[in-house]
């Protein structure tokens, strides 16, 4: 049985400029999930393993983002709030499971930043050879942290700019391999060098990577504070959230798999991307899309960190940490309206973690998503037992169908990844590792810890 929120008499609650609409939350989400840094990365993995099956693979994983958008928008519909899902599973589940998911987003989101920010010396290596991978990476997110100061309307455009950059890219790409067309969309599913049949158990595990490829179209609930009209506006960004980055992310994943010269050569090359840019296009083009690449993920570090640093600044809202600390981390900028302090401890956290190993900082994010899936789809249908969840704007298609299966989703994830013995399994237990401490603290912090949230909307906006 969940605990119950208890009503807590507090000041007035410091309070974010709304100025955003859904083009600019969504040109944030969408820079979060960065589709162009999923096709580059994510999806030679899903690839290597699935082969031609990959198609099916992200396929099924859109069907799972389908429920999972569902459930996201109705629970962002009843809580736009800068907490994001630990605000949603505190307000549904109660005080405990809301703290533990809270414990466990801030470690892995600041983890997340440094990950995707040592790509950024990767691709920029095509052109500047003999980079310091770590120190490039912090540098990128240290200079993101100070210009996510700014206001979040000029960052919204900022993203935006850098995003279409990305989708050229990957429009180039889908050019390339549409025009050579090689093989037929539905032939026997092949994977290896040379190819062999691949079985569905091998797809259905290649599943389990796709799933996190479109991971972040949530995400915009956390501006939900930020944007006009947010009970019906945040709903609709996480849907169109889900529906662009499937098709941005899908169709350049199957031009390469078609229009590649030699699924042999493909399968067998140590840079699936590289391999196809370069004998269907040139080095050179092949040079071009990777700064481009490079530049959708100092965008998607910049637009991370602009969500993390929203967490952070709610937590310290909530009363999360001591008194200096919370005053400190949910202080608003005089000017810009943002949570700059939030922000920049945000990006030092993150410069940090640049210099850990790499493999470490993938088994400590491995398995958050899972946790946070299934907590969001409990919350789901608990807040519709209990009316928690009643006063919200938006209710999903097909209840309760989107919730159970995200769920049984989830748990074919858990298996998958627990038969990973290098990676996914330790993941696992350091995931439970950290909701364990986040309880722990949680008895320590409980008498000052309270789900707080902007001041009444009937007072006048900026």
């Amino acid at each position: 049985m969940s605990e119950t929120v208890q009503p807590v008499s507090i000041t007035p609650a410091p309070r974010l400029r709304r100025g955003l609409r859904v083009l600019g939350a969504l040109l944030i989400t969408l820079s979060a999930i960065t589709p162009a840094s999923s096709v580059f990365i994510i999806a030679p993995g899903v690839m290597k393993q699935a082969g031609s099956g990959a198609i099916w693979s992200f396929l099924a994983a859109a069907v799972v983002g389908v429920f999972m958008a569902f459930v996201y928008a109705e629970l962002a519909s009843a809580f736009p709030l800068t907490g994001g899902e630990y605000a949603i599973v505190g307000r549904t589940l109660g005080r405990l499971p809301g703290f533990m998911i809270m414990g466990l987003i801030l470690v892995t989101q600041v983890i997340i930043i440094a990950v995707i920010a040592l790509g950024v010396g990767i691709y920029l290596s095509a052109v500047f050879h003999d980079l310091n991978g770590p120190v490039v990476a912090a540098i990128t997110v240290v200079v993101a942290a100070v210009f996510g100061v700014l206001d979040v309307r000029l960052n919204a455009w900022v993203t935006g700019i850098f995003l279409a950059i990305e989708i050229v890219a990957l429009v180039v790409v889908s050019f390339l391999g549409f025009v050579n067309v090689e093989r037929p969309l539905f032939a026997e599913p092949v994977a290896g060098s040379p190819p062999a049949a691949v079985t569905f158990g091998v797809i259905g595990a290649a599943t389990a990577i796709a799933i996190f490829a479109y991971n972040g179209y949530g995400s915009a609930v956390v501006l939900g504070e930020e944007t006009t009209d947010a009970p019906k506006r945040i709903a609709r960004t996480i849907l169109w959230a889900l529906v662009i980055t499937v098709i941005a992310e899908m169709v350049p994943v199957i031009a390469v798999l078609l229009g590649s010269p030699s699924l042999d050569g493909l399968f067998g090359a140590e840079n699936l991307m590289e391999y196809f840019i370069t004998s269907r296009g040139s080095s050179g083009l092949n040079t071009a899309i990777s700064l481009a690449i490079a530049l959708a993920i100092i965008n998607a570090v910049l637009a991370i960190l602009l969500l993390t640093a929203r967490l952070f600044f709610s937590t310290g809202r909530d009363g999360a940490w001591p008194r200096p600390a919370n005053r400190a981390l949910s202080a608003i900028h005089p000017r810009f309206r943002t949570p700059w302090i939030a922000t920049l401890v945000v990006g030092v956290l993150s410069a940090g973690a640049c210099f850990i190993d790499l493999d470490t900082l993938l088994v400590v994010t491995g398995s958050s998503l899972i946790v946070v899936y299934a907590a969001l789809c409990l919350a789901s249908i608990v807040g519709r037992r209990n009316g928690s969840t009643a006063h919200g704007a938006y209710r999903m298609r097909w209840y309760p169908l989107p919730p159970l299966l995200a769920i049984a989703g989830m748990g074919y994830v858990t298996w998958q990844t627990a038969k990973d013995t290098v990676i996914g399994r330790p993941s696992l237990f350091v995931t439970l590792g950290i909701l364990v401490l986040a309880g722990l603290y949680y008895a320590v912090r409980r008498g000052e810890w309270a789900l707080r949230g902007p001041e009444s909307e009937s007072e006048s906006e900026d």
